[in-house]
């Protein structure tokens, strides 16, 4: 039998522990490099870290260093389980089964980008509801969109550790 299209249902943090202690050190190390990009990435233009090139208008918010830091670490983990172990074959293509765990976590990326962004620097809000809007509409939901953000990492993560082991790669 080839790929199986029954995936486990269940999902705990034992299944996360069980999925991640069968990690190399090659997965490790891609985890901690995607997620420290991943986190450089969001924090440089939203100038959560200050640099010369990004500024902002209206100071970072307490909250915005822990959304960067666990969506680094959300991203870089769910970013390492694409990454195939040296001793693993490639699986078949599926067309009836899609993942859709690399679309959710990229939503989290991109909803965290906007939930620590400055909210009068962003110019899609800007566009959309003017700097009054932007401050008086949208900054009140930004903690919002962080939770939201990080609910979207973790469920495709999720998905991606418990489904990790549950089908065999090689044909029997």
């Amino acid at each position: 039998m080839g790929y199986c299209s029954n995936m486990r249902l269940t999902s705990s943090f034992s299944t996360w522990r069980a999925a991640l202690s069968t990690w190399s050190a090659r997965r490790w190390w891609s985890a901690l490099i995607f997620g420290l990009g991943i986190a450089v990435i969001i924090a440089l233009p939203t100038a959560v870290i200050p640099n010369p090139i990004f500024g902002r208008s209206i100071e970072t918010t307490w909250w915005s260093y822990p959304t960067v830091i666990i969506t680094g670490i959300l991203g870089g983990l769910l970013m390492a389980t694409y990454v195939r172990e040296p001793s693993e074959s490639p699986k078949p293509e599926d067309d009836d089964e899609k993942d859709s765990a690399p679309r959710w976590g990229t939503i989290g990326g991109f909803v965290s980008f906007f939930a620590v962004g400055c909210p009068v620097c962003n110019k899609l809000v800007l566009i959309a509801i003017g700097a009054s809007g932007a401050v008086t509409w949208f900054a009140p939901i930004q903690p919002f969109l962080a939770l939201a953000s990080i609910a979207f990492m973790l469920w495709a993560l999720n998905e991606r550790l418990k489904n990790q082991d549950s089908c065999s790669l090689i044909a029997q």
